[in-house]
This record gives structure tokens, C-alpha cells and sequence, in this order.
């Protein structure tokens, strides 16, 4: 059975990365010949070093700088319904034990062992996301297995990411089963809605969730500044912890709707004010106008969404810092995150101290920070823990 699956060799001293244990090959590792450029994208394969190590079974992309992903060091197994059902079984175990609510990752990737997907899930709804072409072709397999699984209201496919065009593929947003989508998400006492056809990415950035409880645990009673708030998660979780008032700014009109609709939909509304505008421009009229906040939160986009921005990314991270700072009351908190993967946690964390010291505000680090255990990393893969994230008091 797996006899007939190609068989891909690597170049000469190529594959030591894999050797020790990472998932991916890169394309200028393999011999490429002419006939392996006519494979289809994300098909199965074996794969042998020059040495005729059998090195396993891979996800096979010839147009992918990531050439081939592992699936398994066994070069004979068999990849089918059962295998992922098998994989999916895991993933939804490990939740069962590290999360207390059903509203989380369920699948990250190359963490959980399924190279390029991501699942998402909310209750009885499941967004995922195929960012590779080998999952792209299990995707029957993938639903079969989450409505035996989970057997869920609703899958949705948010196929329209950055990633898919990089592998060749299609950008799509299709409901895949049931004939409702919309959702919510339950944290912290917040009923946040969510309509994961029209959001972004999977409808809600769940590597945040343990970042917001510690944001929240500090706010009773506190002004709240949200900044780059996108659908007020941290700003409308510190309102229902009892915030005397959060500001709330983003330059997105669509997203401040959906804030203030999720402030309405919780009772928070008179508590919670709008700012549609550019977050560095707020900010600096907000310190001319010599106003002070107990706690000023910055969870920006990615400023470094590739390699060639992230000189510039790490600058505007300092820079966002320089800004924030003044905004917050002596002995109150500031928190600043970088989803950017680009911007190498020692170097983000110096352009943060780097802007504390131009704005001339001391600070001590209460908590370094990433995502939470539902977004497990890859020992190998240290590119996937994006998420980076500081907690700090400004004296």
C-alpha cells in the first residue's frame, strides 16, 4: 500500500534539522528532480536522506518554500479517516485537561501533530483553518472525524489566509456543515458574539484569554485605556471586573461596532466609550490633552508580518511604548503584546524598555508572558511561539 507513495531524497547533509527533531524540509534540501515538480501539491511521500535513512512519512509540496511536513517517522503508516480521527481524539484530550471551558484552540498546527491546521472551537461550533496543502486534501477526513468526535452545530473553513497562497492554494470561506455559524464566546463572565463567516481568522484570538484574566483581575475600579482594542476583548473583560471607565480605540469602524455591540449585548455600555482612529495619533493627543489612565493596554497587529519588516516592526513596538507610557497613572499597569513572529522576544523586549526610557517613565515586569496551553509550541519549530507579551507597573 504505502510502496506506491514517491519517494523524495534529500540533498547531501541536508535534513539536520529534521533529524533532531524538527517537522519541516525546506525546498533547497531535497534533490529536487523534475518528476518530483510534477507531484501534487501536499501529497503523500517517503522520504530518505542521502544516506537511505528512512526518515518517514510527509506532507509533499514541490511550490512550498516548506517542501515536506512530517506526519509520522513511520515511512509505512497508513494516513487516512482513522489516522486523523486518531490525532483529532489527542488534541481534543489535552484541552480536556489544560482548559475549563469549551472555547479554545483545539488544534495548533505542528503542535498538535497535524502540520498547518488550525482549529478553532466555540462550544458547539468548529472554525478550522487548512494552511498547508497536505491538510488542505484531508479535509473530508477532517469533518468526518470532528462530527464523530464533537459532533458539532456547525464547521465552518476560514481558508483565506496568508498562508494558503504561499502553499498554492485557494482562499475560501465556506460553511462545511450545519445551516447556523454565529456563536458566541463565554470569558470571564462576558458573552462576546461571534460570527466566524464574516471575522477575522477564525473569529476570536484566543491566545490572549490568560492575558485578559490578569489584565482584568487589576481593574476594578480602574480607568481603562484599550488601545488597538478590535472588538474590546481586554477592554470589555476589565469593564465587567468592575472598571469605572474604559476608552476604547481602533482605527477599524467595522470592529468598534462590533465592541460596542458586545458591550450593549453585556450591560456595559454606559461604562465603555468609542475612538475610531490611528492608535499612535490618539495616543499622543491624549498625552498633549494630559490624560491619565490606571491601566493602558496595547495588543496591536503584527508591525513585522515578514522578515523584511522587521526592522521596521521592532521600531514601532518601541515606539508604541514611548507612547503608552505617559498615558498611565503613577503605580498603574501598562500591557503591550506583539503577535509579530519576526520580532525575536529579546530584541521585542528591548524596544519595549527603549520606549519606557525615551518617555522617561520607570517600570518593573510583573509577568512575561505567551499564549495560553490550548496554543502548545513545537520544541523544534521555536518560530511558532509568536505570541509575546508583558505586563508591567509604571512607577
Amino acid at each position: 500500500m504505502t510502496d506506491s507513495r514517491p519517494l523524495i531524497r534529500l540533498n547531501p547533509k541536508a535534513g539536520q534539522r529534521l533529524r533532531a527533531g524538527a517537522p519541516w524540509v525546506f525546498s533547497n534540501e531535497i534533490a529536487m528532480k523534475p518528476e518530483y515538480r510534477q507531484l501534487p501539491r501536499g501529497g503523500l511521500v517517503r522520504l530518505d536522506g542521502d544516506d537511505g535513512a528512512r526518515l518517514g512519512t510527509f506532507m509533499f509540496n514541490p511550490h512550498s518554500l516548506i517542501a515536506a511536513r512530517l506526519l509520522e517517522r513511520d515511512a509505512e503508516v497508513a494516513i487516512d479517516g482513522a489516522w486523523v480521527q486518531a490525532r483529532l481524539a489527542a488534541a481534543i484530550a489535552l484541552r480536556e485537561r489544560v482548559c475549563d471551558t469549551p472555547y479554545h484552540r483545539l488544534v495548533h498546527a505542528e503542535a498538535d501533530f497535524l502540520p498547518g491546521l488550525i482549529i478553532d472551537r466555540y462550544d458547539d461550533v468548529v472554525v478550522l483553518q487548512a494552511n498547508s496543502a497536505g491538510m488542505d486534501r484531508l479535509m473530508p477526513e477532517i469533518v468526518d472525524a470532528l462530527g464523530v468526535l464533537l459532533n458539532p452545530r456547525a464547521i465552518i473553513a476560514r481558508n483565506d489566509s496568508a498562508a494558503r497562497r504561499q502553499e498554492g492554494l485557494e482562499e475560501k470561506i465556506a460553511l462545511l456543515h450545519g445551516t447556523d455559524p454565529t456563536t458566541e464566546v463565554h470569558e470571564g463572565g462576558v458573552r462576546f458574539p461571534v460570527d466566524p463567516l464574516s471575522g477575522q481568522k477564525t473569529g476570536w484570538f484566543f491566545d490572549q484569554r490568560g492575558n485578559r484574566d490578569r489584565v482584568a483581575a487589576l481593574a476594578a475600579g480602574a480607568r481603562v485605556l484599550d488601545v488597538f482594542c478590535h472588538g474590546g476583548a481586554f477592554g470589555l473583560r476589565c469593564a465587567a471586573a468592575g472598571a469605572a471607565a474604559v476608552a476604547l480605540v481602533d482605527s477599524s469602524a467595522p470592529a468598534l461596532e462590533h465592541a460596542e455591540a458586545a458591550a450593549a449585548h453585556n450591560g456595559l455600555s454606559e461604562r465603555v466609550i468609542t475612538t475610531r482612529g490611528d492608535a499612535f495619533e490618539t495616543m499622543e493627543a491624549l498625552a498633549k490633552a494630559a490624560e491619565r489612565f490606571d491601566i493602558v493596554v496595547c495588543d496591536p497587529p503584527s508591525f513585522a508580518p515578514s522578515r523584511k519588516d522587521a526592522d521596521a516592526g521592532l521600531r514601532a513596538y518601541g515606539r508604541m511604548a514611548r507612547l503608552a507610557a505617559p498615558l498611565v497613572a503613577p503605580g498603574g499597569f501598562l500591557f503591550v503584546a506583539s503577535c509579530s513572529h519576526h520580532a525575536p522576544q529579546d530584541a521585542w523586549a528591548g524596544q519595549i524598555a527603549w520606549g519606557l526610557h525615551r518617555a522617561r517613565r520607570a517600570a518593573r515586569i510583573l509577568a512575561t508572558t505567551g499564549a495560553g496551553p490550548d496554543h502548545p509550541v513545537h520544541p523544534h519549530l521555536p518560530e511558532s511561539a509568536y505570541l509575546k507579551a508583558q505586563l508591567l507597573q509604571i512607577v
